[in-house]
């Protein structure tokens, strides 16, 4: 087996062993030089900004009641008409 594979290798397996050791020594020294609680950070506000543009058209519509013959009798039916209006 080459020696840079080899390497690599033994770099990979190594490395959650660091990761893990890194931040539980960070922990315990910061808390050995203070003799204070750690405060956490605030939560941070995720900003956000709302755009509503006005609508370059809308439906205007008008509807009514119209009597209509049926074999079987007259019905009162419903009707409507809808056109678009620039806003």
């Amino acid at each position: 087996m080459p020696w840079k594979s080899l390497i690599v290798i033994i770099g990979f397996a190594a490395l959650p062993l660091v990761g893990a050791a890194a931040p539980a020594l960070a922990q315990t020294s910061s808390t050995a030089q203070t003799n204070e609680p750690a405060v956490s950070a605030p939560p941070r506000v995720r900003r956000h900004i709302e755009i509503t543009p006005r609508p370059l058209l809308y439906r205007r519509c008008t509807d009514w009641y119209e009597l209509q013959y049926r074999p079987s009798g007259t019905v009162l039916f419903p009707q409507k008409r809808c056109w678009w209006v620039r806003g």
